[in-house]
């Protein structure tokens, strides 16, 4: 028996004894982690689908579509307020025209 095989067998002794000891509290453990792993998949899906329709709703409030300078042109979009035409700039537009 050559010291690589002696290594071999004392590691695994160790390993095995190790394993003997923390097996009690393996399975509360891994049902611990599984469920907080679902809990903040959930978590994120949620603060996603809430931030969606936060910006959704924000998106929503810009009047540019129905003000009568508004153009429908790509190339100059509003004929007042260019720059911040359909942007999140023009919701609050002191020129909005119906």
């Amino acid at each position: 028996m050559d010291f690589v095989d002696f290594s071999l067998s004392i590691l695994y002794f160790v390993l095995h004894q190790l394993i003997q000891l923390i097996q009690p509290f393996l399975v509360p453990i891994c049902f611990v982690a599984a469920w907080g792993f679902v809990g903040l998949g959930v978590l994120n899906l949620w603060t996603t689908l809430r931030d969606g329709v936060t910006h959704a709703q924000r998106i929503h409030r810009i009047p540019c579509s129905e003000c009568k300078f508004f153009t429908g042109d790509y190339h100059l979009k509003c004929t007042v307020h260019p720059q911040i035409a359909l942007s999140e700039d023009a919701i609050d537009c002191v020129d909005y025209a119906p």
